[in-house]
């Protein structure tokens, strides 16, 4: 999602409304929340994961290839095996991961869980099952030193027999965007929850569409406790890992282009916002690195090409602002939590266990702002509430080339 500013003393927002398919939520909060909790969030949706901060060195225990050493013996139940460190399983099914969910006392709504299996655990319920993984199954997420834990991940899709036996224990494979709506926003447990989800995902998304090496065809066999990927054919060998392709060209001159062949406005100076890991794009792009950008405009007419937007509008900062009011997080955090509750307590007859949903706004307003998990909140946020960027407050920046008024 792109935004531009023109650098006259009222500085209007063109908002581009993308084409794409996703059912878009939005938010309700208290009257303070647009001016809070949406701009002063330590990261973004699915950023953060605590289990990244930091790699051991290849000799510690808690490191991928030392975990990995001691993730085969204890899968071959050899004696002698060491008691550290302690290793948990997060098992994912069709790109959802596994979830519980918790009710506290009073008003407060259902507090999700990722459903986390210590490795003996996770192996009882594999006895009764024809999935019968190998160490290569498994792709090392992180550690904790602090706790003597290792996490792992684990796709489960093969075996539906394993649905029913982690439903009996009020325990559902749940899709990644409704537990990123129905995160608490404020907890810093659920946003580290969701973005150890997202990296997951990712990453066991990746291996399933690496099976073959782009060089010569040959299949590929996971290396470093599934962090890459290596050609099997002796005479390749090409080392494969999960990237981001450059677009050829500099981010600042693709906004500059796809800003002026989807809206027809041409862009003048481009200012880096922040950046947000999407691992819940479509199926198409099931992972993608979202980055936002504010840009300043050197013309204002608009001819919005319908194949890649549905619309392209100026507003004043008063409209944003009274849009952002109308925003229904809240609500839509409290509907989704009641939807993993539910969804782990079990499936009613007839109802997909991870189905998806929508929140529809039961009030009107000019336009409707994506929710606090998504980029595009914090660019709009950031502009309302005059957040500086780069040191320079928006509205006040007066960029070279670009109109001094409209």
């Amino acid at each position: 999602m792109l935004f531009l500013l023109s650098s006259s003393s009222t500085s209007p927002l063109l908002s581009l409304c993308r084409k794409i398919p996703l059912k878009t939520l939005t938010t309700k909060t208290l009257s303070h929340l647009h001016s809070t909790m949406s701009t002063n969030l330590k990261t973004h949706a699915f950023a953060g994961n605590p289990l990244r901060s930091t790699t051991p060195k290849p000799e510690s225990l808690f490191s991928p290839i030392s975990a990995f050493e001691t993730l085969k013996s204890r899968l071959l139940e050899n004696a002698l095996l060491p008691s550290s460190p302690i290793f948990k399983v997060l098992p994912f099914r069709k790109g959802r991961p596994l979830a519980i969910s918790t009710r506290p006392t009073g008003d407060s709504p259902p507090i999700w869980h990722l459903g986390w299996f210590n490795l003996g655990d996770f192996k009882g319920f594999l006895a009764n099952s024809e999935f019968q993984p190998t160490e290569n199954s498994f792709v090392y997420l992180g550690s904790r030193s602090e706790d003597d834990v290792v996490y792992w991940g684990i796709d489960v899709s093969e075996d539906s027999s394993l649905v029913p036996q982690f439903g009996a224990k009020h325990f559902g494979f749940v899709e990644l965007r409704t537990l990123m709506v129905a995160t608490d926003w404020t907890d810093e447990r659920a946003m580290s929850d969701l973005a150890i989800a997202g990296h997951a995902r990712a990453l066991l998304e990746w291996h399933n569409i690496s099976h073959f090496c782009g060089h010569c065809g040959e299949k590929t066999v996971p290396m470093e406790a599934g962090r890459r990927k290596q050609c099997s054919n002796a005479l390749c060998k090409k080392r494969i890992y999960p990237r981001v392709d450059p677009p050829g060209e500099s981010l600042e001159e693709a906004v500059r282009r796809e800003t002026w062949e989807e809206t027809g406005v041409e862009v003048g100076e481009v200012i880096y916002h922040s950046s947000q890991p999407w691992p819940v794009g479509p199926n198409s792009m099931p992972c993608q690195l979202m980055m936002g950008f504010f840009a300043y405009a050197k013309s204002v007419e608009i001819n919005v090409d319908k194949e890649e937007l549905e619309d392209a509008q100026w507003h004043s900062r008063e409209d944003v602002k009274k849009a952002l009011t109308f925003a229904e997080y809240k609500k839509a955090q409290r509907t989704a939590a009641a939807k993993v509750e539910q969804m782990c307590k079990g499936v009613e007859k007839g109802q997909n266990l991870s189905a998806d949903f929508n929140v529809e706004s039961g009030e009107l307003a000019t336009m409707f702002i994506p929710g606090p998990f998504a980029i595009a909140h914090h660019l709009i946020s950031s502009w309302v509430n005059q957040v500086p960027l780069n040191g320079v407050e928006a509205q006040l920046k007066q960029p070279s080339g670009s109109l001094s008024n409209l």
